[in-house]
């Protein structure tokens, strides 16, 4: 299906494919964390990358969100070669990140928090000192936002007063602030219970409404719940690329995560809830 932006009055066609790689590689003094990767995501898809500990998912995240300098390697978003530039820059294009670790405010209250993504609509760095009353016209929108991820009843608190589950809900409400085109999920649903986990998969399903969304994720029953394509990673190179009921098939793809040969195919990748 053909994809048009509006552009002057005129609707320009624009790729499919919204982000890619050519041969990105990371190299650490001599030891190689990602090699040769090729990635091509879907536009308006939700992509998984996964692998076992230790494949390189998160060197490649930053890799993409420019966090680290490839060793060799190209890397294109929306069109436009991205290899050179700098978080901020990326950030600003509309491909945005989170982080395995969960990074909000802890003293500022859940509004707050919101309202301090919002103001980067003022495209000033120093909002911090502005009045208060100036800052409250941002109030409505990061109200909406906080209903969007199910924390409307939690305003108030500080975020260091939320459970677990929940900061990483708004974790994810402060980066759909920022407005993404696409968004980049670095395990958002590791260390939660059940609970939290389902809450957070019916997020990424409502909120990649109009979005592409890459996700690093270790639980394959929310991989296999999400993800339209999944590339599997191995000692840092692309293992295997597919839906999730064909890379849950493939014989290189379950050694990789038992660790032995693979001697029943059928049974597919263990699944870990």
């Amino acid at each position: 299906m053909a994809v048009y932006r509006h552009q002057q009055g005129r609707a320009i066609r624009v790729s499919d494919t919204i982000l890619e790689t050519e041969g990105l590689t990371k190299e650490f003094r001599g030891f190689v964390a990602v090699s040769d990767v090729t990635l091509k995501i879907r536009r308006g898809s939700i992509h998984g990358l996964i692998g076992p500990n230790g494949a390189g998912k998160t060197t490649c995240f930053n890799l993409l969100t420019k966090f680290l300098p490839p060793t060799r390697g190209s890397i294109r978003y929306d069109g436009r070669d991205i290899t050179g530039m700098k978080p901020a820059e990326v950030a600003r294009l509309g491909l945005v990140r989170s982080f395995q670790i969960s990074a909000v405010f802890p003293h500022l209250s859940v509004l707050e928090n919101v309202r301090v993504a919002l103001q980067r609509q003022r495209g000033g760095s120093f909002d911090f000192w502005r009045s208060d009353s100036l800052l409250r016209q941002y109030d409505d929108r990061a109200m909406a936002l906080l209903d969007d991820v199910g924390l409307t009843g939690y305003s108030a608190l500080t975020a260091g007063e939320l459970p677990y589950g929940r900061k990483r809900a708004l974790e994810i409400a402060t980066t759909l602030a920022l407005d993404p085109t696409m968004l980049l999920l670095d395990e958002p649903t590791a260390g939660m219970a059940h609970e939290d986990v389902d809450r957070i998969v019916a997020l990424v399903k409502r909120v990649s409404a109009g979005r592409t969304v890459l996700l690093v994720e270790h639980n394959l029953k929310v991989v296999s719940g999400l993800c339209d394509t999944i590339t599997v990673l191995a000692r840092g190179s692309v293992l295997a690329e597919g839906d999730y009921n064909s890379v849950a098939r493939n014989p290189d793809v379950i050694a990789a995560y038992l660790g032995t040969e693979a001697h029943t195919v059928s049974e597919g990748v263990p699944v870990h809830g």
